[in-house]
């Protein structure tokens, strides 16, 4: 069980990154969030306050390209580049990346592979 005090940490840090790393028109934020099961991405416009795209493992239409996958970190690796397929759909090659507070490895690290991979620059 996920403790009061770790999502305390959390969302201070979340709070600190936020004030750094801002998404524009030209060069929006590749947000991620992780559940115990999930994984979730989101381009975001923060001049406009408007989300672009989001993805996730539980979206209907990609729901039976995940099923094949075992673990989390082949799942967020695919999130991620299908979350770069769709950027590059909507003309958006540069992203700035937000890990939400959490560290960078694991499902994280495995989720901007994968966006690197599909061909986000960031």
């Amino acid at each position: 069980m996920i403790t009061k005090k770790k999502i305390e940490h959390r969302s201070r840090l979340k709070v600190h990154i936020r004030k750094r790393v801002v998404g524009t028109k030209e060069r929006p934020r590749l947000a991620v969030f992780k559940s115990l099961k999930h994984v979730y991405a989101q381009i975001v416009d923060d001049s406009t306050g408007t989300t672009i795209l989001s993805v996730s493992d539980i979206s209907k239409e990609v729901r039976d390209q995940f099923k094949d996958l075992k673990g989390q970190l082949a799942l967020s690796k695919k999130v991620g580049e299908l979350a770069a397929k769709k950027a590059l759909e909507k003309n958006i090659t540069q992203v700035v990346f937000d890990r939400g507070g959490y560290l960078y490895h694991g499902v994280v690290k495995a989720m901007a592979d994968g966006a690197r991979e599909g061909g986000l620059k960031f």
